[in-house]
């Protein structure tokens, strides 16, 4: 165990990836800060820089995107309503209303310490669960992961109830766009129609910048001027609500196990999360009538149960080597890239790696919560910039990634074609997340299956006769009656 700690340090001891953790976690944070941007666009952006750097450097620069999103995007949701990712929504319900009191430095600091808290536990679940899961995953043969591959894509797509006809229809594009290029069995070329370039396949890089940061671009170039934030915010009073997480002890527990939970499952993360938390929070409140008003109770719930789902969700990928949902499928990229496969043997292969990133990601949580501690008064000011101006330097940055990623231009086209795409997705409420899933998992399950016909002969019972195969593809057969029985039973109910 020590040694595995020693290693991890002189893996995090180096300066790449001290700045690939500073540069990844400022990034997070005023992509947080910034009303309209999304982790997934800033590490679409960042995707294609990542994987000329080292493994560790490129993962953590991502993840620091990733998690420093969360805790800046509290801040235009606690000091203008305005949630600075889609997933801090809850945040403005209490947030906002105890900063009109009189309370934003108090309302920013209870925030960001309900952050840290719900980091930490989700580092400390992930470094005991994923050796765990791995264990596990190392009885695995191709028919149990197509398996799990199966029961992750069916949960990818139920998570998106809300508009579930999108999430089948984007999911099984992906997966027919998984299909282009060469497939290496049989030495055929599918939909390649004489392309070189389609050889390897669509591009992953070129279409995730596309969807996620060029789709954004799009919008804001079209947004008007933002809402005006408080000036001259006083620094007074930024240490007040650090230690008032901890008065609402049963909130951040509960919290917590929610996030753990909602994160080790595919296309549910934080959204789910959220909602579920803060919901039980006012119901077991002492004080659920101040909910909506100035809960300090509710927005410890929403901040919490966010970040417990952070390293969580890394679960799948570091054990199964299965993304739970677009932003873990660009860290595969950046594992595939280095020939590091994820699953059982990452953990007996390269534990030096897996201790650096434990390591990096405790680092990450405190320097963010130190950065935001003292330069919150002047991150806030990136919240007037005018989308327009970060519309356009999203769309050059973009594009730059793309052509530097291949030196192609057809990259670039990919880019702009599926940024057209990714527009019309956010202006009709279409998710964009499941066509990633079904683009990675895709061609992942094709090659599980195919694998498991070749042992039983082209038996597809094999399916049924290994347990763990069964039982994976009966949770998830039980999800789709599940979903189907009570999707009718509302429909019924609405009818009459």
């Amino acid at each position: 165990m020590m040694d595995s700690i020693i290693l991890g340090f002189q893996e995090v001891a180096h300066w790449q990836v001290i700045a690939a953790l500073l540069i990844g976690a400022i990034a997070g944070i005023l992509v947080g800060a910034i009303p309209g941007m999304e982790p997934a666009g800033a590490m679409a952006i960042a995707l294609p820089f990542t994987l000329t750097m080292e493994p560790l450097p490129g993962i953590i620069l991502l993840l620091g995107c990733y998690g420093g999103a969360w805790y800046g995007g509290a801040i235009p949701a606690i000091l203008i309503r305005v949630p600075g990712t889609p997933v801090n929504v809850l945040t403005t319900y209490d947030g906002y209303p105890l900063a009109q009191k009189g309370h934003p430095m108090r309302a920013l600091s209870l925030a960001y310490s309900s952050s840290f808290v719900g980091g930490i536990i989700s580092i400390l679940a992930l470094i005991f669960l994923a050796p765990f899961m791995a264990k596990i995953a190392a009885k695995f043969g191709p028919p149990e992961f197509a398996a799990v591959m199966i029961l992750a894509s069916v949960s990818v797509v139920l998570a998106h109830h809300q508009n579930i006809r999108g999430a089948i229809l984007t999911f099984g594009i992906g997966m027919f766009l998984g299909t282009v290029g060469f497939e290496s069995p049989h030495h055929t070329l599918r939909y390649t129609f004489d392309q070189t370039w389609l050889l390897g396949g669509i591009p992953m890089v070129p279409m995730v910048i596309g969807l996620f940061a060029l789709s954004q671009a799009f919008i804001l170039l079209e947004t008007k001027s933002p809402p005006k934030v408080p000036e001259n915010l006083s620094s007074t009073g930024r240490f007040v609500g650090l230690l008032e997480v901890f008065k609402y002890r049963a909130t951040v527990i509960r919290s917590s196990l929610i996030g753990l939970v909602m994160g080790l499952l595919p296309g549910v993360g934080e959204f789910g999360a959220q909602f579920l938390s803060y919901s039980l929070a006012r119901r077991f409140s002492k004080k659920p009538e101040e909910f909506g008003k100035g809960s300090p109770e509710g927005l410890v719930a929403s901040e919490v149960s966010i970040n417990a789902c952070t390293s969580t969700v890394l679960v799948p990928l570091l054990s199964l080597g299965i993304p739970a949902d677009p932003l873990m499928a660009m860290l595969l990229a950046v594992f595939m890239i280095h020939n590091i496969v994820p699953g059982p043997q990452l953990f007996v292969e390269h534990a030096d790696f897996i201790s650096g990133l434990y390591i990096s990601l405790f680092l990450l949580n405190i320097f963010v919560m130190i950065f935001l501690l003292i330069f919150t008064k002047y991150v806030v000011r990136l919240s007037s910039i005018s989308p327009r101006v970060i519309g356009a330097a999203i769309m050059i940055l973009g594009f730059i990634g793309t052509y530097t990623q291949n030196f192609r231009i057809t990259d670039g086209l990919v880019a702009l074609a599926f940024a057209i795409v990714g527009r019309f997705m956010l202006k009709n409420g279409v998710p964009a997340f499941p066509m990633v899933v079904g683009l990675v998992l895709g061609p992942m399950m094709e090659g599980r299956i195919k694998q498991a016909f070749s042992i039983s002969n082209g038996d597809p019972s094999i399916f049924l006769t290994r347990p763990l195969a069964a039982t994976f593809l009966t949770l998830a057969v039980v999800a789709v009656v599940t979903f189907s029985w009570n999707h009718f039973r509302n429909k019924t109910v609405e009818a009459h």
